[in-house]
C-alpha cells in the first residue's frame, strides 16, 4: 500500500513567512527553509525578530487568514486523494495551518506547535519529533507502507531520499543543482503523471 507524503509551503500554500514579511514590512523574515537547513537555528532567529518588533501570533494569524492555497493546488490534492493516501507532513505549526487546511478540504496534517504565553507572544516551539519528515516516513515504513514523497525545500529531502519514490517540486536552482539525481517538477500536472507511474 502507498501512502504519498507531501510538504505543505512552497508545494501547495504560499511561503507564510514569506507574507508574513511582506505584510509586516519585516524583510529579513523571508528566510525560510529554502536558505537555511537547520530548523531549529531558523526558528529561534524568528522568534527573535519577533520579540523585536513586539509581534505575535495574532498579528501572524490576521496574515494568513488572507493567504490562499497556490493556483491549482486544492484540485491536485483532490485528484492525489482519489487514488493514494495523502500525508501533509510539515514544519509549520496547528496554530497557522488550521485556517489553510480548511481550505484545502481538510488533508491530514503532520505538523508541530507554538508555544504561546497569555499576551500572544509567541515564546517558543515544540516539534513533533526530530526531523519529522523523514522519522514520519520511516515509521510509515515500519508498518508496512510504501512512501512517495515531494517537497521543495532542504528539509524535505530526508523523507525524498528514504521514499520508494520523491520528488522535488518548485524547487530552487540550488537544491536542484545539488540534487540532481532527484526528478523536479514544475506543474501540478507533471507530479501527478509521477506519483501515478511510481504507484504501478
Amino acid at each position: 500500500m502507498y501512502i504519498t507524503c507531501l510538504d505543505v509551503e512552497g508545494v501547495l500554500v504560499p511561503e507564510i513567512w514569506i507574507a508574513f514579511a511582506e505584510a509586516s514590512g519585516i524583510p529579513e523574515l523571508k528566510r525560510t527553509t529554502r536558505d537555511e537547513p537547520d530548523y531549529d537555528k531558523l526558528m529561534n532567529w524568528r522568534l527573535g525578530i519577533l520579540k523585536e518588533h513586539g509581534l505575535g501570533l495574532k498579528e501572524i494569524q490576521e496574515t494568513i487568514a488572507k493567504i490562499d492555497p497556490l493556483p491549482g493546488a486544492k484540485e491536485f490534492l483532490d485528484e492525489l486523494r482519489s487514488f493514494s493516501q495523502v500525508i501533509l507532513i510539515s514544519d509549520t505549526f496547528t496554530q497557522f495551518a488550521t485556517p489553510l487546511m480548511e481550505k484545502l478540504g481538510r488533508p491530514t496534517l503532520f505538523c508541530n506547535s507554538l508555544e504561546v504565553a497569555e499576551n500572544g507572544e509567541i515564546t517558543g516551539f515544540k516539534m513533533r519529533c526530530e526531523k519529522s519528515k523523514l522519522t514520519t516516513v520511516k515509521a510509515l515504513q515500519s508498518m508496512g507502507f510504501e512512501t512517495i514523497a515531494s517537497g521543495d525545500s532542504y528539509n524535505d529531502l530526508g523523507m525524498i531520499q528514504a521514499s520508494k519514490a520523491g520528488f522535488l517540486f518548485r524547487s530552487t536552482e540550488q537544491i536542484r543543482a545539488d540534487h540532481p539525481e532527484i526528478l523536479a517538477y514544475e506543474e501540478y500536472d507533471e507530479l501527478l503523471v509521477a506519483i501515478r507511474e511510481a504507484m504501478k
